[in-house]
């Protein structure tokens, strides 16, 4: 190639080289600036997060609509791979099903549901020696199992209630084992598991610490009956996280997440989620961690908010 055509040549593919990254550069000054939901959500970011979180219902209604199923298949497509459902027991056995359908299809995990047995307000129930409760708690044991299997679920949450003042602490403690036994009675040979969760609601409930769970299930030796561990609540209660993850670890089935304070998504508070998510992969962990909290934003802006800082958070590896 002669010397004038070569400089011509070099000339006009610089000079398209140049144009395609004024281009490009525009484009990203055009996405910085219209950054609005629609824009965003074309992300190529929406790859599945490292470990496995699960949001509840309504929690992305502003970008994926009211409709659950729609929900799920939103969350799907920005790399969330499960849910948990506090309600699904209250929920018609039609809709558990669809749920139960979908979730298989799209590979995903049902995480815990409720065993809601009347205790909400917590009353006194499983601490006592009250053998309506207790049969009530049998009750809705038994009805859980066909929940679980319409919703493909395996974790059922379990709140023993508030404190019988009119007992010694023991003999409450007596009394929430038997009963959780008899209850393993009924769920494990369908393969389920209680996780008992410690919270930090009100001065009354009985069942608020990481060590006092612990030894409930060490005395019941059952591998239907362990630990979820909600961060937020044991954070209020406790605090020392990953050390008190360490000491429980070997009766932990499940964890939930929420900011202190506030409840809110990762990033909002005081916790240093990016750590915490770190060190729970880094012991093995592969199970589900329920996104047991609120948003800091409303709107759409709000959800975009909530999908970032699990990006954020999630970003160990």
């Amino acid at each position: 190639m002669k010397r004038k055509k070569f400089l011509q040549h070099s000339f006009f593919a610089g000079a398209s080289l140049l144009t395609g990254s004024l281009a490009s550069a525009t484009a990203d000054k055009t996405l910085s600036r219209d950054a609005t939901p629609q824009n965003m959500l074309s992300s190529s970011a929406d790859k599945p997060f490292n470990l496995n979180y699960a949001f509840h219902d309504g929690m992305f209604r502003n970008l994926a609509g009211k409709d659950y199923l729609d929900q799920i298949r939103f969350a799907h497509d920005k790399g969330f791979r499960s849910i948990e459902d506090n309600g699904m027991m209250s929920r018609t056995p039609e809709l558990q099903s669809k749920i139960g359908d979908l979730l298989a299809k799209l590979g995903m995990t049902m995480g815990v549901f409720v065993v809601a047995f009347d205790n909400w307000p917590l009353h006194t129930s499983l601490t006592s020696s009250d053998k309506e409760w207790k049969e009530k708690f049998l009750s809705f044991c038994r009805e859980s199992i066909n929940v679980a299997k319409r919703c493909n679920a395996k974790w059922m949450t379990v709140v023993p209630g508030n404190y019988d003042r009119s007992l010694p602490m023991g003999l409450q403690t007596a009394n929430v084992i038997d009963a959780l036994r008899r209850g393993c009675d009924i769920i494990e040979p369908h393969n389920l598991v209680f996780v008992l969760e410690p919270l930090s609601d009100t001065p009354d409930l009985f069942l608020r610490y990481s060590d006092q769970t612990y030894a409930i299930c060490k005395a019941l030796n059952r591998p239907s009956c362990k630990i979820l561990f909600d961060m937020y609540h044991m954070q209020r209660n406790e605090g020392d996280i990953i050390n008190n993850i360490d000491r429980c670890y070997d009766e932990i089935a499940y964890f939930q997440i929420g900011d202190n304070p506030g409840r809110n998504e990762p990033t909002t508070g005081e916790m240093n989620y990016l750590n915490i998510f770190k060190h729970i992969y880094n012991k093995g962990y592969r199970g589900v961690l329920g996104m047991e909290h609120g948003l800091s934003q409303k709107g759409k802006e709000g959800e975009l908010a909530l999908i970032k800082a699990y990006r954020e958070s999630d970003s160990f590896r």
